[in-house]
């Protein structure tokens, strides 16, 4: 006889209060937002709703299922970023949207992360499965594989561009992989890899604007200068919004009631919006809920789990933690402007259903534990 499945209370309960803050932080946002966007408010609660008809579905469905067509999903998600490049209207400069009459625009990045945690976790479990005691080359081949598997999506994902979700697929990869138990030499060579490339690359920026331009091209200078920029304290974003939070006080200037106007406010710099309505009470009742949704997850992937449980936990984590971290650092001026937005928080409907797609692999994980595993 199956036991009956619950609902983890501890997870549904932060989502709702999630949904409930941005509903009310877009809408307040739409003060100087043009007519003609429509209701973004209404727009986010419609997703929301469908969101959580998704949630149900995975509820039923289970991991298994995911985990059973992990390389369709990956593969349809591949072909969704090619099929971009090749027939996507170019909306600000970039070919990272669908756009279905009636529904909205689509963006397949969001999905492809699901995709990723979901192919990594079953390659890296097959791995764990079939090496008890692997080699150093067992290891390079299988690095090799996943490597493989997350520079496909990468480099689509960069040509559209989007720096910020290619950002965001290699944080999910080195989380799921930190967890897969390779050696140790692996991230320091990685590592020294990233800083040489990386020091290569600003060296050219910094040092020789010409050759950086002939090698990388002018699009990806412009990338860099923005991200850079944030140095200097300057553009109208990063100044409006620090005036914004840092004018509201303790209580804030009170809800529906955003005195500064500044870009992005409903998506990028939305967290800039809710402190300016709710002050600096508002903001910690926020940054709490965030903690202890994170600390949740955090002692879910600590328990006896199934292997693939654990490494889509870890790069679900991992990709929460880095945007959480990055989207209210950047608006407050402590890191570089990537665009990233503030998970659950920020209006958008591919991003927040597959927020709420992972709240529904979440909850099948949490109902799973108990079961008993070799991890």
């Amino acid at each position: 006889m199956h036991k009956k499945r619950k609902i983890d209370l501890t997870i549904v309960i932060p989502v709702i209060l999630f949904a409930i803050i941005s509903i009310s932080t877009i809408y307040s946002a739409m003060t100087y937002l043009s007519p003609d966007v429509g209701n973004l408010a209404l727009k986010q609660a419609i997703w929301y709703l469908g969101g959580f008809i998704l949630i149900v579905i995975l509820f039923k469905l289970k991991n298994d299922y995911l985990y059973r067509n992990a390389w369709f999903f990956y593969i349809i998600c591949n072909i969704l970023l090619l099929s971009l490049l090749l027939f996507a209207p170019e909306i600000n400069n970039s070919k990272c949207w669908f756009v279905i009459p009636y529904v909205g625009n689509i963006q397949p990045s969001e999905f492809t992360k699901i995709s990723l945690m979901l192919v990594l976790s079953v390659i890296i479990s097959n791995f764990r499965e079939t090496t008890n005691h692997p080699t150093i080359k067992e290891e390079a081949i299988f690095i090799l594989k996943t490597l493989i598997v997350i520079f496909i999506p990468s480099i689509l994902t960069f040509l559209e561009p989007d720096t910020g979700s290619v950002m965001i697929y290699f944080i999910i990869y080195f989380f799921m992989m930190f967890t897969s138990g390779i050696r140790l030499r692996w991230f320091i060579i990685l590592g020294l890899i990233i800083l040489g490339g990386l020091s290569f690359v600003l060296g050219c920026y910094f040092l020789n604007e010409d050759l950086f331009v002939s090698i990388f091209g002018t699009d990806l200078y412009y990338r860099f200068d923005r991200i850079l920029d944030w140095q200097n304290g300057s553009g109208l974003q990063l100044e409006n919004a620090l005036a914004s939070i840092g004018s509201a006080g303790v209580f804030g200037h009170g809800y529906n009631n955003t005195p500064i106007y500044f870009p992005e406010s409903g998506t990028d710099f939305i967290f800039a919006v809710y402190a300016s309505n709710f002050g600096l009470f508002g903001s910690i009742i926020l940054i709490s809920i965030i903690i202890f949704f994170d600390t949740r997850l955090i002692n879910m992937a600590t328990k006896k789990i199934a292997p693939k449980d654990k490494f889509v936990l870890a790069g679900i984590i991992g990709m929460l933690l880095f945007q959480q971290v990055q989207n209210i650092g950047m608006t407050l001026g402590l890191l570089p402007i990537t665009g990233i937005t503030l998970p659950f928080i920020s209006y958008g409907g591919s991003s927040l259903l597959s927020y709420l797609i992972l709240v529904g692999i979440i909850l099948n994980i949490s109902n799973e534990k108990e079961r008993s595993y070799n991890v």
